[in-house]
C-alpha cells in the first residue's frame, strides 16, 4: 500500500490527499507532527517536512510540486494538471501563486501563530494578534484575486478542475478549519468553495477533527 506522511492541518498534505482521491488511488495516512518529525519521516526527507509520498513501487516523492507532477505522470487516467498546454500552464501558474503568495502572506503566519507556536519548543507560545491581523488583511487581496478568476471561468485555471483548485482550496480549508475566513465577504469564492467541498475527494478533509484544535462550527457544513 502506498503511504502518505502528513499532518491533517497541513494544506499541502491535504492537497495530496485530494489528488490521490481524485485519481482513485488507495493509500494509508501516516500522522506526522511538523514540530516533531519521526525517524522514519527523516529517513525519507531529511528536512522532516510533510507531505511525503511513498508509492507502491518504492518511489519516494516530496516537495511542493513534485508529488502532484509525479502522480499526474505515473497515473494519467485522471489528469489534474491539464489536458492541453494552455490549461497546464495556467494551472501550474495559479498553483504556484497559492503555494507561494497565499501560503507566505496568509497561511503560514496563521498556522505559525495558531498551531506551531503552541506545540513547538518556543518560550512564548501565545499567538501574536498583530501578525494574525496582518495576515487577515492580506487575505482580502488573495480572495479578490480568486473572485476575479471564478467570475470569469468555470474553475480557477479554466474549464477543467485542476491542481489550481486543489492547491488553493486546501490551503483555504485549513484557514476555514481555524475560523479565519469571513465567507459573507466573498460570495463568489464561497460558491466555488462549496462546489469543491461537495466533491467526494474532499470528504475526508471535512472529517478532520483534532481534539487539541477543534474545527470552527461550520467547517464541515456544505451549506454555510
Amino acid at each position: 500500500m502506498r503511504r502518505l506522511f502528513q499532518y491533517p492541518l497541513s494544506g499541502l498534505s491535504r492537497a495530496v490527499r485530494v489528488i490521490l482521491s481524485e485519481k482513485h488511488l488507495d493509500y494509508d495516512m501516516v500522522y506526522e507532527a511538523p514540530w516533531d518529525p519521526s525517524e522514519e519521516l527523516l529517513e525519507h526527507n531529511i528536512s522532516g517536512e510533510v507531505p511525503v509520498l511513498v508509492d507502491i513501487n518504492g518511489v519516494v516523492t516530496y516537495g511542493k510540486s513534485a508529488i502532484r507532477e509525479y502522480l499526474d505522470e505515473v497515473y494519467p487516467d485522471m489528469p489534474l494538471i491539464g489536458s492541453d498546454y494552455q490549461q497546464r500552464a495556467e494551472a501550474r501558474k495559479i498553483a504556484d501563486w497559492a503555494e507561494n503568495g497565499l501560503y507566505k502572506d496568509v497561511y503560514y503566519p496563521v498556522i505559525r501563530e495558531r498551531i506551531l507556536k503552541r506545540f513547538a519548543k518556543e518560550a512564548d507560545k501565545r499567538p501574536d494578534p498583530a501578525r494574525i491581523r496582518t495576515a487577515s488583511a492580506k487575505l482580502n487581496n488573495h480572495m479578490e484575486y480568486i473572485s476575479w478568476l471564478v467570475d470569469r471561468r468555470n474553475w480557477l485555471a479554466g474549464k477543467e478542475f485542476s491542481i489550481a483548485d486543489i492547491t488553493t482550496s486546501t490551503l483555504l480549508s485549513v484557514l476555514d478549519y481555524l475560523g479565519v475566513i469571513q465567507w459573507n465577504k466573498y460570495e463568489l469564492v464561497k460558491s466555488w468553495y462549496v462546489r469543491i467541498k461537495s466533491r467526494p475527494s474532499f470528504r475526508s478533509i471535512l472529517q478532520d477533527n483534532l481534539s487539541q484544535i477543534p474545527p470552527a462550527d461550520n467547517y464541515a457544513n456544505l451549506d454555510f
